[in-house]
């Protein structure tokens, strides 16, 4: 649960930062995207958590 709070955190504020430059493409859809799976938490959002959760613990054996 806290890593979800985390990414919601993270996501929602670099979607901020990017709608506020006007910097909006394919970089900023895919934050739009993360920020509402992880925020509303729909049936998807069980196999992005997944896949998430195993980058994060893969990211230290890099």
């Amino acid at each position: 649960m806290a890593v979800t709070v985390s990414l919601v955190l993270l996501f929602g504020l670099v979607l901020f930062f990017l709608l506020r430059s006007n910097t909006l493409g394919w970089g900023s859809a895919f934050i739009a995207v993360m920020f509402g799976f992880f925020l509303a938490s729909t049936g998807a959002s069980g196999p992005i958590n997944e896949l998430t959760t195993a980058v994060i613990n893969a990211v230290p054996d890099l």
